[in-house]
């Protein structure tokens, strides 16, 4: 059985992902690296995908993935 993983992960305001370190205001620190900056937050989990709509904070995407996780794990008991 395969390891299923839940993660947090920036995006862009496009949806797609953003790894350039940001400032607290969630725009890039380095201006000519080309990122647009961040402007949300999305649940990620390996085996669905995204999971629900992106966040705009990421305290309350983590709450999210925590849930998301405890139903791999609920569905992993009832077997």
């Amino acid at each position: 059985m395969a390891r299923i993983t839940v993660s947090v992960e920036p995006r862009h305001a496009d949806n797609s992902p953003c790894d350039q370190p940001v400032k607290p205001s969630g725009r890039p620190r380095d201006p000519s690296c080309g990122c647009i900056g961040r402007t949300a937050y999305a649940v990620v989990c390996s085996e669905h995908g995204d999971v629900g709509d992106p966040h705009h904070v990421k305290v309350i995407a983590e709450p999210a993935a925590v849930a998301h996780r405890q139903e791999h794990r609920a569905a992993l008991a009832a077997r």
